[in-house]
């Protein structure tokens, strides 16, 4: 196994700066690189921020101060130099392929024969990110969940030719790294395909939530009332989540599940028209609703009747057993796990066991009512074949 002392993170952004932070925490030697110095300087700047908020509580460990850690970080727009004594490498650049696949061509060709080349992708195919390279075997996915030093969740994917020695080295760094909320989750993903394990599971409720959001937009309902219909049941209500998560990340990730899953994940006309008016939800301060003083405070206190949690968690368990007819994990629990370390709610299958014949009636309705196929229950659903897949 190699001993992973130096990290390179490409991507300075709010998934790059987030990991650069606790990569530091965990001890290791970091550089941040991005292709601009501004956004490097910006991305610094906000590890220091969070060092500085997790020290003024104690929570950096006795006699760690933020100076020891920031001195352990460099910066550089160089992506060349900076892999050239890496044993590691993170990349965690916006989710366009063409992009990713440069960087990792250009870290191939620069990077120590040892070194392991990571893709935080959210959705895409770590064999066709590997294809850039000369060496698949050591090409892997490291999926970080939003915001990482919070989030237990990493999902380590493997690619068509990801070494076990590769995934091994994932996992070991993964579970090295603190996280406020408990021990780390990282699991194995098993199978390249679309959204790993949280994000497939969950891709289909946005073909789902573009429909809400259009009829919500062609009836003049407030975007409050959209969350008003998730209440207490979800951490954040779909609006403020997808604001959270980026609208442009919304709408990338749906045309990538377009291309590769079905044409039913194309991306609505709201969220379609967000992103061009760059109304990105928090990074831009403007999306469903005004982040600029902060997180918003929503009124939950009216409904709009349009969004219901029991058919998310239906259309979840639909897309938890297209996992299991994929062999993408060997059984349901770990999917339960994951969606709970990476999204704070509870998977699909707790429930699912009970209510797999109601919710298949529920998805037989609204497949029919909002004309997308995708939505209607898989064969292993409908037949209640996955209660025995447990493991």
């Amino acid at each position: 196994m190699v001993d992973v002392k130096n990290i390179v993170i490409i991507g300075a952004g709010l998934m790059g700066h987030n990991a650069g932070q606790i990569f530091l925490m965990a001890g290791y030697n970091v550089t941040l690189v991005d292709i601009k110095d501004e956004f490097v300087d910006n991305g610094v700047a906000k590890i220091d921020e969070g060092l500085k908020k997790l020290e003024a509580k104690g929570k950096l460990g006795e006699g760690i101060s933020t100076a020891d850690l920031m001195g352990k970080l460099k910066k550089t727009t160089d992506t060349a130099s900076a892999v050239k004594d890496a044993d590691f490498v993170l990349e965690a650049v916006v989710e366009l392929m063409d992009v990713k696949k440069q960087v990792f061509k250009t870290c191939d060709e620069n990077a120590p024969a040892h070194c392991i080349l990571a893709t935080n992708t959210s959705t895409m195919s770590i064999t066709e990110i590997a294809s850039a390279t000369n060496r698949p075997d050591k090409v892997i996915g490291m999926h970080f969940f939003n915001p990482p030093i919070l989030m237990r969740l990493i999902e380590i994917i493997a690619g068509e030719k990801s070494s076990d020695e590769a995934m091994d080295i994932g996992v070991q760094v993964g579970q090295s790294l603190p996280c406020l909320r408990g021990k780390r989750f990282v699991p194995k993903v098993l199978k390249d395909r679309p959204g790993f394990i949280v994000n497939r599971i969950n891709a289909p409720v946005q073909i789902y939530m573009n429909w809400v959001f259009d009829q919500a937009a062609e009836k003049g309902i407030p975007w409050e009332q959209i969350d008003g219909d998730a209440g207490s049941l979800m951490p954040m209500g779909p609006c403020e989540l997808s604001d959270y998560v980026g609208i442009d990340t919304l709408f990338h990730v749906g045309n990538y599940y377009m291309g590769t899953l079905s044409p039913d994940f194309k991306p609505g006309k709201v969220i379609s028209k967000m992103v061009e008016d760059k109304k990105l939800g928090r990074k831009t301060t403007q999306g469903f609703f005004d982040w600029s003083g902060g997180r918003p405070k929503i009124d939950k206190s009216q409904k709009a009747g349009l969004f219901n949690v029991e058919t998310s968690m239906a259309i979840m368990l639909n897309e938890g057993c297209r996992l299991l007819e994929e062999k993408v994990v060997s059984g349901f629990k770990v999917i339960d796990e994951a969606n709970m370390a990476g999204m704070n709610t509870p998977g699909p299958f707790a429930g699912g066991k009970k209510q797999f014949e109601k919710w298949t009636k529920i998805l037989e309705e609204l497949a029919e009512k909002t004309g997308k196929e995708y939505l209607k229950p898989c064969e292993l659903m409908k037949t209640g074949g996955f209660v025995s897949m447990r493991k």
